[in-house]
């Protein structure tokens, strides 16, 4: 398997959180870069596209930040390795669809990767967990200059950097936060919250991007226009509505705790019992059960040594990642059955939440 030294390798997650890590599981932006004299991916031929591709690898491969990473061609990878790349949110479906002259490569760490010919020659993106903007823009950046001193951009003075798609023109940016808001959605004020920010220019989309579900209670949220913006207005307007979301997660938290407590009680309860004692549960089950016993970790009912552990899981238990634990090709009630066992030998020495009931 070629993507095998990075599954051995877990990204490096760690540092203390802050009040406001516990809702923002992640944070990126990506740039989308095309080079100049070559025509964008959608219109190449297969041997324009693997021009380009030869053209990117050697350049992106020397740089410091990708050393020791991993670099393939997307026509070498099976279908199992594009899945787990892609619930690993590395790569995009968009890339995985592409046939001849399409590529990537990610950092060791996993915080930077660069995917080649998918809708524009170039998708950079730098991923860290946590609430922070201004080191992964500053991530990025190095990474965009290194590559632009190898690489000549397609570029106008007007509209900024050319795109394939007209709604990235200008900076080319897209900053986005991966949230857990399961108190939103449980008291039934997400889809407030999804009309409000789209009308401030912002989109709210599933785990896996547009047209995905919440599963988890996890969304993602990022900026909708690059053009008429520098990127540092753009983080500015997304942080501020970010900020507000998590405020208002965190009271949607405390209503929950002081009106209905024993409700709240009872579905981390119940969720860390399914999670210990299931012998079938599907990917989509173990996703909300996930989120429930996270949020237990958050309202310090569960103990915090966990968390690591259940954030990760998250990643674990989707359908491909099971597969290749499962080291066979099963069928999806086989990887209902394993994933369950998988869960019963995780949490079969965890402490049980301990609940507080008010009088």
């Amino acid at each position: 398997m070629i993507i095998e030294p990075l599954l051995k390798a877990r990204p490096e997650i760690s540092g203390e959180l802050s009040r406001k890590d516990t809702i923002v599981l992640t944070t990126r932006i990506r740039f989308a870069r095309n080079l100049a004299e070559h025509p964008f991916p959608g219109w190449a031929k297969a041997d324009q596209r693997k021009e380009v591709l030869s053209a990117c690898l050697p350049s992106i491969l020397g740089l410091s930040q990708m050393k020791s990473g991993l670099s393939a061609e997307v026509d070498d990878l099976s279908e199992l390795e594009k899945q787990i790349l892609i619930e690993r949110h590395l790569i995009s479906r968009e890339l995985m669809e592409m046939k001849g002259g399409a590529g990537f490569v990610i950092s060791k760490d996993q915080s930077n990767v660069v995917m080649i010919n998918e809708e524009d020659h170039l998708r950079m993106q730098v991923l860290l967990p946590g609430f922070h903007f201004r080191k992964v823009m500053n991530a990025i950046n190095v990474l965009d200059s290194k590559v632009e001193k190898c690489l000549e951009y397609a570029f106008s003075p007007k509209l900024g950097y050319l795109t394939a798609c007209p709604t990235n023109l200008g900076t080319g940016m897209r900053a986005s936060a991966m949230m857990h808001l399961p108190a939103l959605v449980m008291s039934n004020q997400m889809e407030k919250v999804i009309r409000a920010v789209n009308q401030l220019g912002i989109a709210v989309r599933g785990l896996f991007g547009e047209g995905s579900d919440a599963s988890g209670s996890i969304f993602q949220i990022s900026n909708q226009t690059t053009l008429g913006e520098s990127e540092a207005e753009i983080i500015k307007r997304l942080t501020s509505v970010l900020n507000t979301i998590i405020e208002q997660e965190f009271n949607a938290r405390e209503t929950l705790l002081e009106t209905e407590p024993t409700k709240l009680f009872d579905k981390i309860g119940r969720a860390f019992a399914l999670l210990q004692n299931s012998y079938l549960i599907t990917s989509s089950e173990t996703m909300n059960h996930l989120s429930l016993v996270r949020l237990g970790v958050d309202m310090g009912m569960i103990s915090e040594e966990i968390r690591s552990s259940v954030d990760q899981l998250f990643i674990d238990c989707q359908p491909g990642h099971i597969q290749y634990l499962a080291d066979n090709k099963i069928e999806p009630n086989e990887r209902d059955i394993f994933r369950a066992a998988y869960l019963r030998s995780r949490f079969e020495n965890l402490t049980k939440p301990e609940f507080i009931f008010k009088k």
